[in-house]
């Protein structure tokens, strides 16, 4: 039986699909492009999403219409009145008597202005609550279900390929292929195929590597 042996990590120049040794894409073209398409297809996904969050937040900010009216309106009758009480004040004499009913009508208009401004916060933050109830699931499920996925695909084919380049790497990728792979494909390699493993047969052992690799979509190292 093949010693497997203690693998010294030799740096490598990044590959067609990888970023700074982080493998991205497959090598093989189907598998690639099935990634390539899932890739897109979340990015769609996210974009879609934010685009419909930020639909329902305008729509809902729309509510926030009569306020602003309400706004608008009561401080400008406000104003109106508080330069007429101010004007009225002027009269002699009864001037102090006069202005009281401006002001206490200027008071309601600017009660009314407030009313107006505190119903638009409430719609805006009615908006923003909705807008991001809205991109919690789509987000989650990119999150939580996509991304590990892809990052887990990502560190395995990355290992992979760098033991694909060491015998005793290509052991283990062997060893892996005897645990995972479906049994027709194993005897397909050999009708006695962890006797020819145990024996350290060169064919065997890289026939099986090759199979592991290919389960990831990846060409073997060799």
């Amino acid at each position: 039986m093949r010693r497997l042996t203690a693998i010294q990590g030799v740096p490598a120049a990044p590959r067609r699909g990888t970023l700074s040794g982080v493998k991205i894409y497959a090598d093989r073209f189907p598998v690639a492009l099935r990634q390539l398409l899932t890739d897109l297809l979340v990015v769609v996904w996210v974009y879609a999403a934010i685009r419909f969050a930020l639909w329902v937040h305008d729509l809902v900010q729309k509510l926030a219409v009569p306020g602003q009216k309400l706004e608008g309106a009561g401080g400008g009758l406000a104003d109106n009145l508080a330069e007429a009480g101010g004007k009225v004040g002027r009269v002699p004499l009864v001037g102090d008597e006069l202005t009281a009913p401006f002001e206490r009508a200027a008071e309601a208009a600017r009660a009314v202005a407030d009313a107006g401004r505190d119903q638009q916060e409430l719609v805006g933050q009615l908006a923003l609550a909705l807008a991001i109830a809205v991109l919690v699931f789509p987000l989650a499920l990119v999150l939580f279900g996509w991304l590990p996925l892809r990052v887990r695909w990502m560190r395995r084919a990355a290992s992979a390929k760098a033991l694909a380049t060491a015998p005793a790497g290509r052991d283990l990728l062997a060893l892996r292929a005897l645990v995972g792979q479906p049994l027709r494909k194993l005897t397909r390699i050999d009708p006695d195929v962890a006797e020819a493993w145990r024996r350290g047969d060169d064919a065997t052992v890289d026939a099986l590597a090759a199979l592991e690799l290919r389960r990831l979509g990846l060409r073997g190292g060799r």
